[in-house]
């Protein structure tokens, strides 16, 4: 029953946003005619990503920016259902059995300062500063009623003028400006990105949800996490150096 329910929340926002593309608006600025995005690999296949690297934020920051300068990239991308190796810089993944690892939201690196949009009509839920090492800093999730479907849209790693502005239920529309990428310092110690993360059951959480679960755990957690690329809509990336 929970998995059949799980099924019919998934296919409903799939026909949503077939049916009604004129309601889904932007997460960043994005020229599809004239912009790039870079395919970031954060898993143990990219050789690159040594402990030194992952443990040091602003060489890990500076690598980013290398990457997207060396192909012409505006954005990296990437990251949904991701089993990474980034995380053992922080004992805020480690639990006693299994570490969490696999990533359940879309990454967008870019500039501290980086615009964010709210991609549906809704309200503000909840927000809060999830101030810790590798969390996600100032964080947004916005509520949204797609026809009858509730959905959840969370926004992490912002910077801490973006939360100032925001009451519990105020409105929002589709393409409004409701934060920006954080710097270094606020956003939880990551180079700067938005981690955006779409949710059917917020579970009772306020300001916060979990954004990276254990690897075993993959198929429960997806049944309440669709892939934020419906919302995105992003072209295929490059992954070439």
């Amino acid at each position: 029953m929970v998995l059949a329910v799980a099924m019919e929340k998934h296919r409903h926002l799939a026909d949503y946003i077939k049916n009604h593309p004129e309601n889904i608006g932007k997460v960043v600025d994005f020229d599809a005619e004239t912009d790039r995005l870079f395919q970031l690999d954060l898993t143990a296949a990219n050789k690159e990503l040594t402990t030194g690297l992952i443990n040091d934020t602003d060489l890990f920051n500076s690598w980013v920016i290398d990457k997207l300068a060396a192909n012409k990239c505006r954005y990296g991308v990437g990251g949904y259902l991701e089993h990474r190796t980034i995380y053992a810089f922080s004992s805020h993944f480690d639990t006693e059995d299994e570490p969490r690892r696999l990533h359940l939201g879309v990454d967008i690196w870019g500039g501290a300062g980086t615009p964010v949009y709210a991609p549906l009509d809704g309200i503000v839920h909840s927000h809060q500063d999830n101030n810790h090492i590798g969390d996600y800093g100032p964080t947004i999730i916005l509520q949204h009623n797609l026809d009858g479907l509730i959905l959840y849209s969370l926004y992490g790693h912002l910077n801490r003028e973006s939360l100032l502005a925001l009451s519990v239920g105020m409105p929002v529309v589709r393409n409004q400006q409701i934060a920006r990428f954080g710097e270094i310092e606020e956003n939880g110690n990551w180079p700067p990105h938005l981690h955006f993360q779409l949710m059917f059951d917020i579970e009772g959480r306020r300001g916060d949800y979990p954004g990276v679960c254990k690897f075993s755990e993959m198929e429960k957690w997806q049944q309440n996490i669709p892939d934020p690329g419906l919302i995105l809509q992003f072209p295929k990336a490059v992954n070439i150096d």
